[in-house]
């Protein structure tokens, strides 16, 4: 995927959330909008620092830079969702496009993508970044709508009620 794309579906992807968390369409929502865009727009844009240095898709698009932006709010008290737009990009550029990403570099340098993915060049660049922001979107609406229900079901068959 290309920076374009990046930015698009980390925009898309913070309205999406915004109305999600916040559905009421007020205020409230448009500030949880701008509170995750931020955030989800520079995590997005990140990875792509490593075409200043180290190896594009490899240095800067692993688990073990993901796991350190998963931290970080912990340790720092800060960025609580830049790991959403760095766990997006790496999404895209794996479901989005051909090449894939090497996700246990250093340890191992192969690159893994889908085969749905497409060139960053294509003409279809663009319809691909919209199907997979679709797609992160229902998923997480899927988590914030379905998964409590389920543990709250599995709570009250668990105690027999």
């Amino acid at each position: 995927m290309n920076k374009k794309g990046h930015v698009l579906n980390a925009v898309l992807l913070s309205i999406g959330l915004g109305y999600l968390l916040e559905p009421s369409g007020s205020l409230e929502t448009f500030r949880t909008i701008v509170m995750i865009g931020v955030p989800v727009t520079l995590g997005a844009l990140f990875p792509d620092v490593d075409t200043a240095f180290g190896k594009h898709r490899k240095t800067l698009h692993n688990l073990p830079i993901l796991l350190g932006f998963l931290a970080f709010p912990y340790v720092f008290g800060n960025l609580e969702y830049v790991w959403v737009g760095v766990l997006t990009h790496y999404v895209l550029d794996v479901a989005g496009s051909k090449r894939g990403i090497a996700l246990f570099y250093p340890l191992w340098k192969k690159e893994f993508g889908l085969p749905i993915g497409v060139a960053v060049s294509s003409k279809r660049a663009d319809l691909m970044m919209v199907v997979v922001t679709v797609a992160e979107l229902a998923l997480v609406a899927l988590v914030v709508f379905r998964v409590p229900q389920w543990g709250f079901e599995l709570g009250r068959q668990g105690l027999g009620l």
